[in-house]
C-alpha cells in the first residue's frame, strides 16, 4: 500500500477567554479558534511496526522521538483498537514548537486521521475523539481544523462560517510552556474568574454564514486573549512581537494565539499582509515569519 499524507495545519485562538478552573485542575476556556494555510505535513508508510522519523527545519527543537505526541496517539488509539493497523511514520516539521499554535497537536491529529485511513474507521469514530481528548486538549479541535468556538477544556466544538482573512504570524523562536502560562493565572481549584458570568450563563454569539471579515473583525475586537498578560511578564520579547505587528500598514487586529509567543495580526488585504511579512522578516531576521490566510 503506498504511503500516506496528512498535513497538520497551524492552528491559532483569534480569542481565549479563561473561564476557570476546575476542581479537577483543568483549566475551561472559550475561544474561536482557526487555522492556518501553513502546517507540518505528517506522512505514514503502512508496516509491521510503529515508528516515528523526524525531518524537516524544526525537527531537531522536538526533542525525543518517543514523547512525540504522534506516537502516543497511535498507542492510545491501539488500546482502543483492536489489531490496529499502523507504520512508520514520517513528520516534516515545519511549525515552531511550543509556540501557541497546536503545532504538536495538530501533528497528533494528523496521525489520527492518517491511521483512521489506514483502518478504514470513520473520522466521527467515538473512539477517535476520545484519544484526541486524551491526548491533548488542542487534539479535538485540529482533527477536523475547521474553524470553531471551543469551549470547556477542548472538548466541545461548535463549528463557525469563517471566511478568509489576510494574516501574518510571527514567532520569536522562544518556546513558552503552557503550564507556566496557566500557572501564572494563579487560579485555585474551583475559582472563576472575575467577569466571566457571561461567558458561564449563555453561549458566545458570533457572525453568522455569509458576513464579511470587517463583521468578524469587529467582533473578535471585543474579546481577548487571557493568557496575554501572564505569558508576557514570562517571556517579554512577546511585547515586542505585539509592537511590530500593530506598526504596520493596513492592520485591523493584533493579538496572541494560545498560550503564546507566537502573535498574529489580520489586515484588509493579501498585499498587506504580505507586505507586513516582508518587512517583519527583513527587520527580524531571527523570528519565524509566515503571511497567509486564516480560515
Amino acid at each position: 500500500m503506498p504511503a500516506l499524507v496528512e498535513e497538520g495545519r497551524a492552528k491559532v485562538n483569534l480569542t481565549l477567554r479563561v473561564v476557570g478552573r476546575r476542581v479537577d485542575g483543568f483549566h475551561d476556556i472559550e475561544s474561536v479558534v482557526a487555522f492556518a494555510d501553513c502546517a507540518d505535513r505528517l506522512t505514514l508508510a503502512p508496516g509491521p511496526a510503529l515508528a516515528l522519523t523526524m525531518a524537516g527545519p524544526l525537527a531537531d527543537a522536538c526533542g525525543d522521538t518517543s514523547d512525540n505526541l504522534v506516537l502516543k496517539a497511535a498507542h492510545l488509539l491501539g488500546e482502543r483498537v483492536a489489531d490496529l493497523k499502523v507504520g512508520h511514520f514520517t513528520l516534516e516539521k515545519v511549525l515552531p514548537v511550543a509556540a501557541g499554535i497546536g503545532g504538536g497537536s495538530a501533528d497528533a491529529a494528523a496521525a489520527l486521521r492518517l491511521l483512521a485511513r489506514l483502518n478504514e474507521l470513520s473520522i466521527d469514530d467515538k473512539r477517535i475523539m476520545e484519544v484526541a481528548l486524551a491526548t491533548g486538549a488542542d487534539v479535538p479541535v485540529c482533527v477536523a481544523s475547521h474553524a470553531c468556538d471551543m469551549t470547556g477544556v477542548g472538548e466541545s466544538l461548535l463549528p463557525l462560517n469563517l471566511p478568509k482573512m489576510p494574516c501574518v504570524l510571527v514567532n520569536p523562536r522562544v518556546p513558552v510552556a503552557t503550564r507556566d502560562v496557566f500557572s501564572a493565572l494563579a487560579l485555585r481549584r474551583g475559582e472563576l474568574l472575575i467577569g466571566v458570568t457571561d461567558v458561564v450563563m449563555q453561549a458566545p454569539s458570533w457572525p453568522e454564514a455569509g458576513r464579511t471579515i470587517n463583521d468578524w473583525i469587529d467582533a473578535l475586537a471585543r474579546g481577548t486573549n487571557d493568557l496575554e498578560r501572564p505569558a508576557a511578564r514570562i517571556e517579554p520579547v512577546i511585547s515586542d512581537v505585539l509592537a511590530a505587528l500593530r506598526a504596520t500598514s493596513g492592520v485591523r487586529l493584533v493579538r496572541m494565539s494560545g498560550s503564546g509567543a507566537t502573535c498574529f495580526a489580520i489586515f484588509e488585504s493579501d498585499a498587506d499582509a504580505q507586505a507586513a511579512g516582508e518587512k517583519l522578516r527583513s527587520q527580524h531576521p531571527g523570528w519565524w515569519v509566515h503571511a497567509g490566510t486564516l480560515s
